[in-house]
């Protein structure tokens, strides 16, 4: 009985420790696993922070191109832009006024004209005589 007391024993502790084998098994998968994240996260937040380096610099880039300066020189240029605008729109209407009165001219001078050539005709052609009816013989 004592063998049979001792085997149980022997066999419970083999028990035991494969147990115990078996979970420092997995707590170290566990641990290797958690490592292998920790190095991934560190090397995307690199990553990261490299990106965001060289997005900061041309943010910086850009706004050294527009100064406070600039923001007025380009607001000054707008407005000098709109008066010009303003200006080409009025002497355009004004051309096209001048290019319609100048239209109508040439036709009064058209019609003028048609009217003074008519009279010329009338004055050089012979006039029928009085007597001599204008109806073709039968």
């Amino acid at each position: 009985m004592v063998t049979a007391i001792e085997a149980a024993g022997d066999r419970r502790r083999r028990d035991r420790e494969t147990h115990d084998a078996n979970v420092e098994a997995s707590w170290q998968q566990r641990a290797l696993n958690a490592e292998d994240a920790v190095k991934a996260a560190y090397a995307e937040i690199d990553t990261q922070r490299e990106r965001i380096g060289l997005l900061l610099g041309q943010l910086r880039d850009l706004q050294a191109e527009y100064t406070e300066g600039t923001a007025q020189r380009l607001a000054e240029e707008n407005t000098e832009l709109k008066q010009r605008l303003r200006r080409l729109t009025e002497d355009n209407r004004v051309l096209d006024q001048k290019l319609q009165a100048a239209r109508s001219n040439n036709r009064f001078l058209d019609k003028r004209l048609a009217d003074l050539e008519a009279e010329l005709l009338d004055t050089q052609v012979p006039k029928p005589l009085a007597g001599i009816s204008k109806r073709p013989a039968r």
